[in-house]
């Protein structure tokens, strides 16, 4: 399948504006190049549900579901999704589909003044690229480690003379190996400069894949698809299925659903529901945009905004399910052994009433017999017994990666044929990373070559220079202190840049262009009218969602200093520190960096629209478009516009004659 850019696109670069004839204009305007395409459609679902679906839908969502009221954080979560998530992204792939092209051809399309807003995306995109990488890499040393019997981290190793590792032993054996084996990782983000040699190698492995993947763009990364993004379900089905054999699975699926509404008075919740609900569809990345661009512009992007959606939210449930299943497994382990050592501990001393000896004596005992006796009898005992709780238990949640490379190790240990699990879950981790990576590569590589010839010439050898130079910089990350950095980029350097850049592309379409025009073009290009609903939350809902919630992460940033949980070797626990005065320079400076283009463009282009226009210059298609006066649709056909290069399109024969309109009203003032 192949596409032709906008007329508009494809006349006289910037800074190229010339007086033109009639016929010249017309010969600008029917300048048509062609670009690849999807296969097929299943192949173009799949990338955008590989892309939106991704590591977050494994570890965040499981977590914010565990730490903010269960049901009640999914139901809050489903309400933002159908107000802002569906809508703003429906309005990226009708954008991009409508346009074909990059997000930067997308939003130059209503002014030049607004293709800031794509660069933007791009440089988010490679900072996200950048440490997203390195988390790949992590899933590749758990990999590799997987094919050991026993696993390497199901027990603690012991020191010369037989004892066993003190850092082990006060925290346990998975812990122990995250942070210590794995990231050998330091006690503060200040300690930099000692490179890790093991994950320095994974994360070159991992470049090396992505590279080989997106060497000949979608046409091998479409392929690629095919497995990366369903591999996944199957084993998230394989986990479910042994998870709910699990003794305590029930339990732990319990305490998901039960909904506790309290938090709904919370803003905290409703900010991280809303982040969850914008990073989980990638919006403001530029890949959506990317993706939907190679589609033909009658492919029905309303019903692909629902599909996607509606898969993202399911694979989230689905992988809570699975996380939640086994999290009650191991909270019922840990629980029934707090019950032994602490009936072990009683039964030698003469404190055993005669109504209830066969508690002692009994190696089955449940959780409800003796908590009946711990209520009775055991809260009364001369020294302190934990009451053994299993919601005490599930209540310790570990957050973010925490919950993959420590909680979730710990309880494959107790599966049986523990390394077999091991190896599904953490290619598993691999393949949703890969997916979601090889989305974020295109939303850079796509606009970047979209609007820079030389780059479209030579497209593949700028995928390997971009592959180098995410490598070289990803080095930051393979230090001692690199687990630290990876916090900080997801948690500021990609949130906040990519907030701005969402309520830009919100504000352009529905204010700028006109939330009545985009809708009668998304008519225009699908042949029916999309619900109203639309133009509404467009201009309303939308904004002032996005808006509080970039208003909630500046407030939440001011009132409280950045901080970060630092791994204690002395102590083997973990400890909150504040970023120290450079980490936070670093870290202004890269959200400033990833804004920067917004402003730049806006300005370059209206100094040089006064220039022009001191100069009685007039600027053809471009000019037209400065003004975002004009519909932005391309051609009806674009695929009979590509054999018919001397036809005129629609936007171009209307641009053309409000140019020669306004040339003739200004001959007639003078």
């Amino acid at each position: 399948m192949e596409k032709a850019p906008l007329p508009a696109d494809a006349g006289a670069g910037e800074g190229q504006h010339t007086d033109m004839a009639a016929g010249e204009q017309e010969q600008e305007f029917a300048v048509v190049t062609t670009r690849d395409g999807w296969d097929s459609k299943l192949e173009y679902v799949l990338a955008q549900v590989g892309f939106s679906v991704g590591l977050g839908n494994v570890w965040r969502f499981p977590y914010l579901c565990h730490q903010n009221g269960g049901g009640a954080f999914m139901l809050l979560y489903i309400l933002l999704m159908l107000l802002v998530g569906v809508p703003l992204f429906f309005l990226e792939l009708a954008a991009g589909q409508s346009i074909r092209q990059g997000s930067i051809g997308v939003w130059k399309q209503i002014s030049p003044k607004l293709a800031g807003i794509g660069f933007s995306s791009c440089v988010v995109c490679f900072f996200v690229a950048l440490y997203y990488n390195v988390i790949i890499s992590w899933s590749l040393f758990y990999l590799g480690n997987s094919f050991q019997n026993p696993l390497p981290w199901e027990k603690c190793p012991q020191t010369l003379n037989g004892t066993m590792v003190k850092e082990c032993e006060l925290s346990s054996p998975t812990t122990y190996f995250w942070f210590r084996e794995a990231l050998d990782i330091t006690n503060s983000i200040n300690q930099i400069g000692e490179f890790n040699p093991i994950i320095t190698g994974c994360l070159l492995a991992a470049w090396a894949i992505v590279f080989l993947a997106m060497f000949k763009g979608i046409k091998s990364s479409g392929k690629v698809m095919y497995f990366s993004s369903v591999f996944p379900y199957i084993v998230l089905l394989c986990f479910l299925i042994r998870g709910l054999l699990l003794d305590g699975a029930s339990e732990g699926i319990i305490y998901m659903l039960y909904p506790k509404l309290e938090i709904w008075g919370s803003v905290k919740v409703w900010r991280q529901a809303a982040t969850q609900v914008f990073f989980a569809l990638g919006l403001g990345f530029g890949s959506v945009i990317a993706y939907s661009s190679y589609n033909p512009r009658k492919n029905n992007c309303h019903r692909d905004a629902l599909m996607v959606s509606s898969i993202n939210f399911l694979t989230s449930v689905l992988a809570s399910l699975v996380v939640f299943a086994v999290l009650g497994f191991r909270a019922k382990n840990i629980a029934l052994h707090c019950v032994r050592e602490n009936l072990q501990l009683v039964s030698g001393l003469s404190l055993v009433t005669s109504d209830n000896p066969h508690l002692f004596n009994n190696s089955d005992v449940t959780l409800e017999e003796y908590t009946e006796w711990y209520h009775s009898q055991g809260a009364q005992l001369p020294f302190n017994l934990s009451n053994c709780s299993l919601e005490t238990e599930m209540n310790k949640g570990v957050d973010g990666t925490g919950l993959a490379f420590i909680a979730f190790t710990e309880a494959m240990t107790q599966f049986p044929a523990a390394p077999f699990w091991s190896a599904m879950f953490f290619l598993m981790l691999l393949n949703l990373g890969l997916s979601t990576m090889f989305g974020t590569m295109e939303g850079m590589l796509t606009p970047l070559a979209d609007h820079f010839t030389a780059i479209a010439k030579h497209k593949r050898l700028f995928t390997v220079f971009s592959c180098v130079v995410g490598f070289g910089i990803g080095l930051l990350f393979t230090q001692r202190c690199g687990n630290y950095f990876v916090t900080m980029f997801d948690d500021y350097s990609a949130t906040l840049p990519l907030i701005i850049v969402v309520v830009f592309e919100n504000f352009s379409v529905a204010w700028i262009y006109g939330a009545d025009r985009f809708l009668k073009d998304i008519e225009k290009m699908l042949q029916w009218h999309p619900p109203l609903i639309y133009k509404y939350l467009w201009k309303y809902v939308c904004p002032l969602a996005m808006i509080g919630l970039l208003g909630a992460s500046l407030l939440n940033m001011f009132f409280e200093t950045p901080s970060y949980s630092a791994w204690d070797r002395d102590t083997a626990s973990k400890v909150t520190l504040a970023y120290p005065g450079w980490a936070l320079a670093l870290l202004t400076s890269l959200i400033i960096i990833a804004t920067l283009p917004v402003p730049i463009c806006y300005i370059h282009h209206t100094l040089l629209g006064n220039l022009r226009r001191s100069h009685g210059q007039r600027g053809g298609a471009n000019h037209s478009l400065e003004n975002g006066n004009y519909t932005w649709c391309s051609t009806e056909d674009p695929d009979v516009a590509a054999q018919d290069s001397t036809s005129l399109s629609p936007v171009a024969e209307e641009n053309y004659r409000l140019l020669n309109q306004e040339d003739e009203e200004e001959s007639s003032s003078v």
